[in-house]
């Protein structure tokens, strides 16, 4: 990977057109081709990107950027959709390459764990007025990720996971049957919470009376970044 800080301005130009001015920026050169473009802010996400497959070429300076000043001036194009993206370069403040070798991937062991955690801080997200009761309620054949209160005081289970299937809502259906015998629970409504419901796992739901929640992970870890490019 060559990293790049750079004062420079960036134009995107496809399905629809972008300018970012000049400033003093983050380029991110992959061996792949791509090339990501960050700030110093706005989180995570770049300012401008160009996903692989593409290409990256230097292009040939005319009189009129030689006379703005440009030094340097890149074109990463897309292979498929014939999409560019055209990096001017004012001054390179650093330029280093390093060989980052082949990474493992992402290990998501641990993920709804933490948005058990997440959401029982932030148990307004399934509904107005809902209070958290516990995390890992007991019951007979194992426990609902959470227990919870409307504003009516009613009782809630929430069952969590990363990818809702119909697998977890037949699990969330025989916490809620054993749950709905105890009199000081009943009546307890139940929420399939998860960052992906399928289809069929939706329709099931609904049926018996479940109320679908869908987690944004990275809004709940503070993650959100409204400026997108798009």
């Amino acid at each position: 990977m060559r990293i790049v800080v750079a004062d420079c301005s960036v134009d995107y130009a496809g399905r629809l057109s972008a300018h970012l001015p000049r400033a003093k920026r983050v380029l991110m050169l992959k061996n792949d081709g791509s090339i990501l473009v960050h700030s110093d802010g706005g989180s995570y996400k770049p300012l401008n990107w160009m996903s692989p497959p593409c290409t990256l070429a230097a292009l040939d300076l005319d009189e009129d950027q030689v006379s703005a000043g440009i030094v340097e001036a890149w074109q990463v194009t897309h292979q498929k959709t014939a999409d560019k993206l055209v990096v001017s370069v004012f001054e390179i403040l650093h330029d280093s390459s390093h060989d980052l070798g082949v990474d493992p991937g992402l290990i998501k062991d641990g993920v709804e764990a933490h948005l058990q955690e997440l959401l029982a801080d932030q148990i307004e997200l399934a509904g107005p007025g809902h209070t958290l009761v516990r995390r890992e309620y007991m019951t007979a054949i194992g426990p609902v990720d959470i227990l919870a209160r409307d504003a009516s005081g009613a009782s809630v289970a929430i069952e969590i996971k990363r990818r809702g299937g119909i697998d977890g809502v037949e699990q969330l259906t025989r916490y809620l049957e054993l749950m709905n015998r105890d009199p000081k629970l009943a009546p307890v409504s139940g929420v399939f919470a998860a960052q992906e419901i399928k289809p069929q796992a939706r329709t099931l739901a609904e049926d018996r009376g479940i109320r679908c929640l869908v987690l944004d992970y990275d809004a709940m870890r503070g993650m959100e970044d409204e400026n997108t490019l798009f």
